[in-house]
């Protein structure tokens, strides 16, 4: 028979286990390794639950019917809680590489997670995480269409805003800053950015500071995930809630270096090793009669070898929400990020995005970037009934620069013309997608984008326009 405690120092065990296997570079037979450790969280969560002392069966709510875990949860200790989701997606794409080419899959991501918090100012958390691709085509088994079982999550928490006004978490763990156009986990992606990372959040009155030292993830199927030493990114990032009334205005500092090989891509090739700022703020709140505006402007100021880096992007919208049935949300907003302007410079123009969650900030299909991009962007968003929301979005592409090129979601050069003899247009996409949260544990939507190419995508690829039909299912176990 267990006594009290031994649940618990097992628990504490088993995560000092995992997160201390971070740094580890598992040799031998990783597989044999996560095999092992699933093993124990396993045997120690039967452990635990056998430990607790019996409670009277829960009675059957919408919730845990729904949610296997909520109910698992009520009948264990409080300072013991897991979680699960599981999200499918079957999707298309026509058009890769703006040519004949086209493949169909499915997408299949599955998290399970586990926390442990003894006391209200001391937490850990560890999430498992397995990504899969099937049925696919020319589309390759790798990230981030896959990434099989690794781990997604291991940190630490000491602290509580709540109680303390701080708190510092370490260990690997989500980002998310603001609306997450410069650093974001990119939930989108079938294997998420994360980082191993330290971060020291401290709140009070209205304001929120976090400050950061991180260095992503570099997603490898098939091995222990880990991130590149020498390529971190730091940060502080304040939110000021009240010195507005009803708007965020949220101040930012990010200092990012990188060996050669490991900075953004360029259209000029340009490389080396980076050491780059990047300073700015975001600006968003309501205003009377419904109406709502967000900003967002961003200078980066460096060098990239021997390459001085001058470069800005901004972010701007306006939109209503009327007080009519379906509640229409018409909206506009602009888009910019500046390019470089000769191939021959010393001067970089590019702008860096860091590491965004940039999936429906510039269409659904992914083919934009916030890099040397003029976007105006145009909508409406309905809701026909609480739990279902429906929109419909067009977006018109240029370039910022003909003599830079164009530039994915994901950073990566998609078509150049340096000599800027193909002109700026890029093309327009007409986005149209729908969203239904049945209860709070299963979700479900679809959509199509469609990119027509313009003088630009014509001249510098084989022109085939780019469609992506989607539909997804979320469900939280």
């Amino acid at each position: 028979m267990l006594s009290k405690a031994q649940p618990f120092k097992m628990a504490i065990t088993l995560w000092s286990v995992t997160i201390c296997g971070r740094y580890d570079h598992w040799k031998g037979d990783s597989l044999k390794v996560r095999y092992f450790l699933a093993a124990m969280l396993f045997e120690t969560a039967v452990l635990l639950a056998q430990s607790a002392p019996p409670l009277a069966a829960a009675p059957a709510t919408a919730s845990s019917m729904w949610r296997p875990t909520a109910e698992l949860n009520e009948r264990l200790p409080n300072w013991l809680r897991f979680d699960g989701t599981y999200r499918i997606r079957v999707e298309g794409q026509d058009g890769i590489g703006f040519k004949s080419v086209s493949d169909t899959h499915a997408l299949g991501q599955l998290q399970i997670g586990v926390k442990i918090q003894p006391v209200a100012w001391l937490s850990f958390y560890g999430q498992t995480q397995d990504s899969r691709i099937y049925l696919n085509g020319p589309v390759a088994k790798a990230p981030p269409y896959q990434n099989t079982w690794d781990i997604h999550q291991a940190w630490g928490e000491v602290g509580s805003l709540t109680n303390y006004h701080f708190k510092i978490r370490a260990g690997r763990q989500v980002l998310n800053f603001g609306e997450s156009r410069l650093v974001g986990e990119s939930p989108w992606l079938n294997a998420p950015r994360v980082f191993d990372a330290v971060l020291a959040t401290v709140a009070f009155s209205g304001v929120q500071i976090d400050t950061f030292a991180s260095s992503v993830v570099n997603s490898v199927d098939g091995t222990y995930d880990h991130h590149k030493q020498g390529n971190p990114l730091y940060g502080i990032y304040g939110t000021l809630s009240k010195l507005v009334p009803k708007a965020s205005i949220e101040p930012y500092v990010f200092w990012r270096l990188a060996p050669s090989g490991y900075a953004a891509a360029y259209a000029d090739g340009a490389k080396g090793k980076l050491d780059e700022t990047t300073y700015g703020f975001r600006f968003a709140g309501t205003l009377p009669a419904q109406f709502d505006y967000g900003t967002e402007m961003a200078r980066q100021s460096g060098t990239l070898g021997a390459d001085s880096i001058d470069a800005w992007a901004g972010h701007w919208v306006v939109g209503r929400t009327f007080a009519l049935k379906f509640k229409p949300r018409p909206f506009v907003e602009y888009n910019y990020a500046s390019g470089n302007s000769s191939s021959t410079s010393t001067h970089l123009g590019t702008f860096d995005q860091l590491y965004p969650s940039g999936h429906d900030k510039f269409g659904v299909v992914d083919q934009v970037g916030w890099r040397n991009i003029r976007d105006l962007r145009a909508g409406l968003q309905v809701k026909p009934v609480s739990k279902l929301t429906i929109s419909a979005v067009y977006h018109d592409f240029w370039l910022a620069n003909a003599h830079d090129g164009l530039y994915a979601a994901n950073g990566s050069v998609l078509a150049k013309s340096l000599s800027g003899a193909a002109g700026t247009h890029v093309g327009q996409e007409i986005d149209i997608q729908g969203f239904y949260k049945l209860n709070n544990a299963v979700q479900f939507g679809s959509g199509f984008g469609h990119l027509a190419p313009g003088e630009f995508l014509k001249a510098t690829t084989l022109g085939h326009a780019y469609n992506y039909p989607f539909a997804t299912l979320t469900y939280a176990f």
